[in-house]
């Protein structure tokens, strides 16, 4: 006697979600890709450095869900956030945890936005999975935020820091074509690639505080990797934020530190600060 067909037998295995990483540190890029790659059903069709670039590759590969950090250099994610919803929903995947930038991602059109250290891998992988379906995810800092807006019935009128999504006010920008036409592109060769990590090693002291410029690394010795920890430090993130953002455990992180306090000659996280931002009383910032 036969055995009764089987419903499932020849039903097909759904393609893979199609994800496009944009962040501008290599590291977060190539960590964030092996960690979604090694899902059966999510594969990373293309890794880009700026909001150009992720706009470029969402045409080319159309992608189920794009991944978009907010600071980086050329194009940044706020700027190029309204030109990518129209291609595929977008999840803001960054440290970037300010009320204002949070309010605007959403209403720019962010199906999520999740900061670092505030998630685990797993539920980033769910993250990923829902967002294509129309499902929103918010880790504490960004719930916060957007409870915060819904109370004040819309942003506030809070501005933005300096020179993030300026580009979107620009009356070229009418289209997606458009929006992005005139800006120049950000060349993607493996000579400027490899220069990314010092420059992001400097972002967030581009952008905290309203300073004007990053703190020169080479002033105090410190390594790319050290400069970029000692930026998170600055921008308030406790050692398990900073692991989670570097995908270094942290006691890598305490090592690190123990080292860029050696240097800095501080003994404490606020001390460490004020002399890499150059507020410390006799620093001059941006001195070699």
């Amino acid at each position: 006697m036969q055995p009764p067909p089987n419903p499932f037998e020849n039903v097909p295995t759904p393609a893979p979600l199609r994800v496009v990483v944009a962040d501008d540190n290599p590291v977060v890029r190539a960590g964030l890709s092996a960690l979604l790659s090694g899902r059966d059903d999510i594969t990373v069709v293309a890794e880009v450095a700026d909001g150009r670039q992720a706009y470029d590759a969402a045409r080319e590969h159309q992608p189920d869900v794009i991944l978009l950090d907010v600071r980086m250099p050329g194009v940044d994610g706020l700027s190029a956030l309204p030109y990518l919803v129209e291609l595929a929903p977008v999840m803001m995947l960054t440290y970037s945890r300010e009320s204002e930038i949070v309010q605007e991602a959403l209403r720019r059109g962010a199906g999520g936005y999740l900061v670092y250290g505030e998630f685990t891998a797993d539920q980033l992988v769910s993250a990923v999975r829902d967002i294509k379906e129309g499902r929103p995810h918010f880790t504490p800092t960004a719930a916060g935020a957007l409870l915060a807006q819904l109370r004040e019935g819309g942003n506030g009128g809070a501005p933005l820091p300096d020179g993030l999504g300026a580009t979107t006010d620009d009356p070229r920008m009418s289209s997606p074509n458009a929006g992005l036409s005139h800006i120049p592109q950000s060349p993607a060769s493996p000579e400027n690639l490899s220069q990314v990590q010092p420059a992001v090693a400097q972002s967030t002291s581009r952008w905290t505080g309203g300073l004007p410029a990053a703190p020169d690394r080479s002033r105090f010795q410190l390594s790319a990797r050290e400069a970029e920890i000692m930026d998170l430090i600055a921008s308030g993130m406790n050692n398990q934020q900073i692991a989670a953002t570097c995908f270094i455990s942290e006691k890598t992180v305490k090592n690190h530190i123990n080292r860029i306090f050696a240097k800095l000659h501080s003994t404490s996280r606020a001390e460490a600060a004020a002399k890499w931002l150059g507020t410390a009383p006799g620093s001059g910032r941006g001195v070699g």
